[in-house]
This record gives structure tokens, sequence and C-alpha cells, in this order.
């Protein structure tokens, strides 16, 4: 199960989307706090990853879906049918949740230009968003950046303001683990990696801006608010131990 928050409905309402499995679900606090339930739907396939969305000239978010079906779903919710419905369809990979097909991991750019699916090992997918000269939304062909010889165990979207979109991955590089990989040979190494999307490239690409070791019991990063919110970068967590790390 996993959950974004957004705003879905309405620029003003603040929600959030939960994924049961095989259904999701958009709620909504009262004026009490407690939260309603807005909106209960059948998905008819796994959800393995969620993120929400905002669009380029949008003033509501989207629901970006990674499930065993091997493709990324993007929704928005209809308030006056009550249910969401389908904008996009994308296949990236094959069906069945698998370790090598992206769709365990998924984050999405704050100024809604890029979007990263992941798999725990090997495959990653980067779309690109923008708006055709009839400003319908367009969805760019995915950009393989595959990652082989490496696990992932988090990816985060950085707040880049309006910079390049800038993807920050958490990684344990495995091949120093087999007899013959890896220099040094004392074990893999876990490393955090970011990855910029040069959307001002036609078609934009993909290039590792950085790599750096990190603790060996991190496990997640978290995007901290960029722009006139806050300094950007990101939480590195690990075992009783925070990390900050800036970006570049």
């Amino acid at each position: 199960n996993c959950a974004v928050q957004g705003n879905f409905s309405s620029p003003q309402e603040h929600e959030m989307v939960v994924s049961h499995g095989k259904a999701i679900e958009l709620l909504r606090p009262d004026a009490s706090g407690k939260l309603l339930s807005v909106c209960h739907m059948e998905c008819f396939g796994h959800i393995r990853s969620m993120a929400a969305v905002r669009l380029p000239g949008a003033n509501t978010d989207c629901l970006a879906l990674g499930s065993d079906s091997g493709r990324l779903a993007l929704v928005h919710y209809i308030p006056e049918r009550d249910q969401f419905e389908r904008i996009h369809l994308e296949t990236y990979g094959r069906s069945g949740c698998r370790r090598t097909v992206a769709g365990q991991y998924m984050a999405a750019d704050p100024a809604g230009r890029a979007l990263m699916i992941a798999a725990i090992e090997k495959q990653r997918v980067i779309y690109t968003f923008d708006r055709d000269s009839n400003s319908l939304v367009s969805i760019s062909a995915p950009i393989e950046a595959p990652r082989p010889g490496a696990i992932t165990f988090s990816i985060a979207a950085l707040d880049t303001g309006k910079g390049n979109p800038l993807f920050a991955c958490l990684e344990l590089e495995y091949a120093a683990a087999t007899p013959d990989g890896g220099a040094d040979g004392d074990g893999p190494h876990k490393i955090l990696s970011m990855y910029e999307v040069d959307v001002s490239s036609k078609p934009a690409q993909v290039l590792k801006k950085t790599s750096e070791a990190i603790d060996p019991a991190s496990n997640l990063v978290i995007a901290v608010p960029g722009g006139t919110q806050g300094p950007g970068g990101v939480l590195v967590c690990a075992e009783n131990k925070l990390a900050y790390i800036r970006a570049g």
C-alpha cells in the first residue's frame, strides 16, 4: 500500500489518495480533521507505486500509477462524475511484479515536467510532459536510463525551481560483491546518485550529475522543499541517523 497527497478535485482542497492494493481511494479531511472518503475505485490490477503530478498549466494534480500491468497510467479526478478518468496509458515493460521491470518506485518533478519510474534492479524509465499547440497534454517517448549491477532502494524528485528536473536515487552496487567485481574487494557500496533530465534538448536526455558514497544503513531518500520554501536537496534516512545532502 502507498499514499500521496495533493489537490486532486480543486486547487483549494488538500487531499490524499491511498492505494489498497487493487483499488485507490480519495480521502479529504473535514473541519474536525476526520478523513472522509470521497471516491473509491477498483483498478483491476495491483498498484505498486503512485505519484501526484501537476502537469504544466494545470491548477490541480493528476495521479500517476505504476502497476503490475507494465504500464504507466495518468488519471485525473472528475468531481461531476465522482471518479478518476484516464488521460494517458504508456507501456514500459512486461506485466507482473518483477524485480527488473519498472514500477516499484516512482517520483515526479514538483514542476510537473518529468517523472521517473524505476525497478528494484536495472530498468529505469523517465517521461517528460509538455503541452502541444492545442494546449493538450503530451507525454514523451520513454527515455531509458538503466542501472545494471545495482539495486535501487529509494528515489526522490528534487525541487529545482526552473532548473532541469533532478532525481536522487539510493543505490547499492552489488557488482562489488562478486568475485570478479570491485577493485578493493571490500563488498558492495551504497551510493546516492543524482540524475539530471535535460529538457532543453530534443529529445530530452538523462545525465548522471553526481554520485557519492553514503552510510551503508541508508534506506530512504526524502526531497526537501526548495525555492522560497526551503534549501532544496534531500534527506537520507539511515538507522538512527539522518543526513542532509545538497544537490550538486
